[in-house]
């Protein structure tokens, strides 16, 4: 009978250990895992918030009840969670990057570029970090700076489209319409249907008074999104600028 209580003794004791609660967290935070894929956040948040009440340094659960709560639109609930996160793991990409998507969500794009330049530290060789770094450099209005990180997005990857759309946004920005352009070929050249750079090109065209040339480029844009107001919008100013007022007209009365 003493051999039995001994043994009771030693399971309860290991069932109370570090390693049985990171199992039941894990556990835990896998279940909420699958509800939050199905989008069942409500109920993901009880089985995250079970997770962390087993083992509170679980990171992969900060990071989940973060992305839960974000889905949810608790965005600073969010953001406690995710920098509960970084805090235990300074290193945790996903936890830097969930925090930059969701400040940049509530347009703190100060703090979105933050986190966003830990990301480029703790892997500077990946492009997508530099890139998320450079447009939100470019949302403050720092175009100049903003070139710089996106000039190290596209030395990674000299085909990186989105960056070297990016980069020819900040020349715009820089009345360099002559470089603009040749970005925007080159975006195009590696993406024929990348209606950003089409528009984009429309309107380094215009600023040059190629008025014509602005109108063809917006159709490109319009030929791949039919729907897309922005270039029609787009045209319309360039038509007028080139006398072309009642085709500008025609568009004005669809929109």
């Amino acid at each position: 009978m003493k051999s039995i209580h001994i043994c009771l003794i030693i399971i309860i004791f290991a069932m109370s250990g570090p390693s049985f609660c990171q199992d039941a967290s894990t556990y835990y935070d896998n279940l909420g895992g699958k509800l939050a894929s199905a989008k069942n956040y409500s109920e993901a948040m009880g089985l995250f918030n079970k997770s962390l009440d087993q083992d509170p340094t679980n990171v992969n659960a900060w990071v989940h009840k973060g992305n839960a709560e974000k889905a949810l639109k608790n965005l600073n609930a969010s953001i406690a969670s995710f920098s509960r996160a970084k805090v235990l793991d300074s290193n945790n990409a996903a936890a830097w990057s969930a925090l930059s998507d969701t400040y940049s969500q509530q347009k703190d794009y100060v703090n979105a570029t933050a986190a966003a330049a830990e990301l480029t530290l703790i892997d500077p060789k990946n492009k997508a970090y530099w890139l998320k770094k450079g447009t939100l450099m470019q949302m403050q209005g720092d175009f100049a700076n903003a070139s710089l990180d996106l000039d190290r997005a596209i030395a990674i990857d000299a085909k990186y489209k989105d960056a070297i759309y990016r980069k020819a946004l900040s020349e715009l920005s820089a009345n360099n319409t002559s470089k603009a352009l040749q970005l925007l070929d080159r975006v195009i050249a590696i993406d024929g249907k990348y209606k950003q750079a089409y528009n984009a090109k429309g309107q380094a065209l215009e600023m040059q008074g190629d008025y014509e040339g602005a109108i063809e480029a917006y159709d490109e844009a319009l030929a791949i999104d039919a729907k897309w107001a922005l270039p029609k919008t787009n045209k319309m100013h360039a038509l007028l600028l080139a006398g072309r007022q009642k085709e500008a007209v025609d568009i004005l009365l669809r929109i």
